[in-house]
This record gives C-alpha cells, structure tokens and sequence, in this order.
C-alpha cells in the first residue's frame, strides 16, 4: 500500500514558522519572485534567495557584492530588479544584476515598489512617498509619509503597503490616491522589509522582515569576570497576519496564547496581627484584544466580585497572625492580539456631550492628581494651546507630556505637580500627569495596566518574568468609547517627532487587568489598608510569570 503526500501551497509550507537565514546580519528589502523568497542583506550586500522552510540561503549576486552594499529597498517587477541605495534608485536585469541608475533623490531613498510603470520610492528625511512614471523617469505625484521612521515598500492591485521601523508598524495606503485605510501593529519590533506573496490559488500573504541588535551574555575566558554584557545582529522574517474591521475602526494582528500568573506570597517586613482580611487582585479584562479563556487559584480558592464592570478576586482570611504564611493568586490562560484604531480629527467633530455619569467619574481628581495646583493647570492650558477637536487635544496633551519629561524609575510615585517641576517620570507618573491634563480639558481617562508580557516569543514554553510592572491609560470619545495610549514608550526622541504607534494601539504584550479600578486592596473587618497604615509591600512579596504558548493561527 502507498500513500500520496498532500500537495501543499507555499503560505502552508511557510506556516507560522519565523524565517532566519543562514549567515544573515541585517535584511532589509524582501519581495518575491514567484514562490522565490529573495532578500538584501544591507550590511554584507548579499542579495539572497531564502528557503523558507530550511533556513538556506544562497548569494545570487557573487561577483557584485560591493554594488548591493547598502541597499535597503528591493522590488521586482517582471524580469527586472529595483533597489534603493543611498540617495539614488537602481534596476538592472534579474539574469544580469548589472544596476542601471533611475533616479537620485536629494535624500536617503529608504524603501521602493513597483507596479507596472508606476514606481514608489519612500524618502523619510523628504516624509514623502515619492512617486514616478517608470518610462519618462519623472515624479507623478507624492504621498505624505504615514510615520516617522524609515520605511519600505510593497505593492499589490489595490494597495501601497508600508512598513516603518520606528512606529513597529504596517499602514495599508490606497496606491492611487496616498488615503490612509488602516494600520497594524508588527508582532516585533523594527520591521525593516515587507513583500506580498500570492499562491496559486491568488491567496495573498504578507511577510515582513525584522533586524536589530539584542543583548547578550557572553562567555570571555580572556575576562575577569568571564561573563560579560555584549550585543550580536538578530535579522529574520515572519508572517503578519491582520483583521480590519473598518465598522468597528481596527485593526487586529499578530497574538499569542500566553498563560499568565500572579501569586502573593505573604512574607512581612514586620510581623502583623490583621484580622477578619479580604484580599482583592484584579483579574484579565475581557476586550477586543483580549480573550480570558480561563482562569483558576494558586494555592487558596477565591471568590468572585464585579467591580465597575471589571473581575476581581477575592481571597478571605480569618485573620494573618505573626509567622503565618501563605501564597495565593490566580493563573489565567488568555488569547492576545495587537490592535490598532484608526480614528481621524474628522471623525470627532460631532459627538455628542459627555454624560453626566462619565464627567462624575473621570474628570475630577480622584488620585491625587494635583490638578489645583498652578503649575498642573498652567500646563493643562499650554498643552492644548487654542485646539478644541478631542483627537487633536490628546494628541497634542501626549506630546506636550514628552516634551517636558525624560523617563527614570523611582520606588514611589509622586503627584503630577512634582513630576512637572522635576522633568523626570517613571510611567506611573506619566500616566499621573496625562490623566490631570487630559481631566481638566474635558477628556475622560482612566488607568490601565498592569504588565506587560516580556516580548520574547520565541521562547515558547520558557517561563518569563517582566522586569518591572507596567501601566498605561484609556481615554474616551463619544461614539468610539475608550481608547488605549501608551504612557511613555512613545518619548522615543528629544522634541520629537514623536512616533504614534501606541496612540490608539497595543501590541500583543499589554495584558489589560482592572480597566479603571486600583489594581489590588486589602481590607481589615471591613476598613481598607492605606499606604500609611500597611503598604502591601511591607505584607507580601508578588511573583509574576508569562509563559507564551504558542503563536494564535491567521484569522
């Protein structure tokens, strides 16, 4: 008896596998040539053609390595092959490789693409997407560039695709007229190359590739101590997968089935007598990123209270006596996705007045916000200058924020009054400051948090503790209702520009726990514990604990 191996399409070949060439240090431009995966290795010139089910790869140009050095964009259309180097754009024959100059730009041309006779160049020093008529070799017409990294190109029927290293994002622009459609977020970050792939059966697939430096340890035998920090060139290529539904304003990508675990363990700096104790840790938010598939107890049962419409676990203690013990949490198992909303200034300018209930909550200092204070208020007025359209005033209050502060950790969080005066935050105090200056122009916000995943997916399996807790907030428009913003990662620069791929976005790491509510309380027969009573601290020690899974299948 004989059996027939299934025939398969090279999307279900390549599968959700991350492609990591042999040899390479730093890709950028990929494109297709049929079922060829080819891409420019800048740093060595290598123009490669990849499997992509082994890893091999093979150097096509040779003989003309010195020419492909680099090069940063790569695209093909038909027999021919177009790259960007420095400031000029180059083709050349695919059986030839011998580069023919096209144009020369005043700047960096970053990233190209090529349909028919229509040629896409992107220029970041320019912010344009430069675009010219393949036969008279003159500018048609140019795009405003839609973040502030360097970009690279792709292109099919409809769409001009772009991805930009900054931002750690994919925009899909309307290759005729430059109108933005939508935007994901990329699994990883700098994406420095993208192409488009259709199968046999017209099936399109998006794979972009990634390169930066990662940290390491290294083993010096010639070094005392013989350990020491160092950083190695990390390059490979995957998948994105993407779900754009326009009705709802987002966009979803890439995700990862992550279990999650938070245990207290009740180890107290000074021994405590607490009796009749109720302890509550928030627990995963349900979202449109984020599915709660299950969750259970470490160590003691809870029960359950819902709180402002948010989970919460409650743990009950007769009482904690001097040299007793316990760890106790929960472990939960959820399916997270990158989201990005795609709302413009126009959209808003009709909405409707907050209600009543929504002013109550989230436009008065509930937190110790500072937000009498002189310099709190100046602030609030200088953010937003004249601006009266609630995108624009958020925005503008975001980079406002980054103006006036550089990020730093502290042990303590202090009011937005002190932060302001001292231009250092960690991004407690950011979130402090965004929600005074937000809440006194009118804009609900409130805090969400509380970690995040590290972004290691490729350690499936392998436990993984974040460094440091994390948090960030939501701000709400009428008619759209609450909106993520990171609250520092975006203060990428000294004055800008800043990058907006956090402003109504999140990647797959952010595990959104107790939207709005304090994240963890204890109570003593009935009174709440405060800072100045028992910090939690000083009662328990918290034990954090991702582990990735597995990658979440296309939609």
């Amino acid at each position: 008896m004989s059996f027939a191996l299934p025939t398969l399409t090279v999307s279900q070949m390549f599968g959700q596998r991350t492609i990591r060439p042999l040899t390479a240090a730093s890709l950028c431009g990929i494109t297709f040539i049929k079922d060829r995966l080819i891409a420019i290795d800048s740093i060595k010139g290598h123009l490669l053609e990849i499997d992509p089910t082994s890893d091999n790869s093979r150097i096509l140009n040779p003989h003309q390595v010195e020419e492909f050095l680099d090069v940063t964009g790569l695209a093909v259309w038909d027999d021919t092959l177009w790259v960007s180097r420095e400031n000029s754009v180059y083709l050349c024959k695919l059986n030839a490789l011998d580069l023919e100059h096209f144009v020369t730009l005043p700047y960096a041309a970053d990233g190209i693409a090529v349909w028919d006779t229509t040629v896409y160049v992107s220029c970041q020093r320019l912010g344009y997407i430069l675009v010219f008529d393949r036969e008279t070799r003159k500018e048609i017409t140019r795009f405003y560039a839609p973040g502030v990294g360097i970009e690279n190109l792709a292109v099919n029927q409809e769409m001009l695709w772009i991805c930009d290293r900054i931002e750690q994002s994919v925009y899909a622009m309307d290759r005729a007229t430059g109108e933005l459609q939508f935007s994901v977020l990329t699994p990883f970050e700098c994406p420095t190359g993208i192409a488009i792939h259709k199968d046999e059966i017209g099936k399109e697939s998006i794979y972009v590739a990634y390169a930066t430096e990662e940290p390491y340890i290294r083993d010096n035998p010639n070094a005392d101590p013989s350990h020491e920090l160092t950083f190695r060139d990390r390059t490979f290529i995957h998948p994105l997968y993407y779900h754009y539904q326009p009705d709802k304003r987002y966009a979803l990508s890439n995700g990862y089935l992550i279990e999650m675990s938070y245990a207290e363990e009740i180890a107290p700096l000074d021994e405590v007598y607490l009796p009749d104790v109720e302890w509550r840790i928030a627990l995963p938010s349900e979202t449109e990123r984020q599915k709660v598939k299950h969750v259970e107890p470490i160590g003691i049962p809870f029960t359950e209270e819902v709180v402002e419409g948010q989970r919460v676990a409650v743990f009950k203690f007769d009482s904690l006596a001097p040299g007793e013990r316990h760890i106790f949490g929960w472990k939960a198992l959820l399916e997270v996705r990158g989201i990005k909303y795609r709302i413009t200034p126009r959209d808003v300018e009709n909405i409707p007045e907050l209600s009543p209930e929504l002013q109550i909550r989230y436009l008065v200092d509930d937190d110790d916000l500072a937000m009498d204070t002189t310099i709190v208020r100046r602030a609030a007025r200088e953010a937003i200058g004249s601006e009266t359209n609630v995108l624009r005033k958020m925005h503008s209050i975001r980079n406002y924020v980054y103006d006036q502060l550089s990020y730093g950790i502290k042990p303590y969080i202090d009011a937005p009054d002190t932060v302001l005066e001292r231009g250092v935050g960690s991004c407690g105090e950011y979130v402090g400051v965004l929600l005074a200056l937000s809440r006194l122009n009118g804009i609900p916000c409130r805090t969400v948090g509380r970690y995040k995943c590290p972004p290691h997916s490729d350690f499936v399996g392998v436990p993984l503790q974040p460094d440091f807790n994390h948090v960030w907030l939501e701000f709400y428009v009428p008619n759209f209702g609450w909106l993520p913003m990171e609250s520092n990662p975006d203060d990428v620069s000294e004055g800008g520009p800043y990058p907006t791929r956090f402003f109504m976005g999140l990647c797959w790491y952010h595990i959104e726990i107790g939207k709005g509510i304090t994240f963890e309380t204890v109570t003593s027969k009935g009174a709440r514990l405060t800072k100045e009573d028992i910090p939690i601290g000083d009662l328990a020690i918290n034990h954090i604990r991702f582990t990735i899974l597995k990658e979440l299948p296309p939609f």
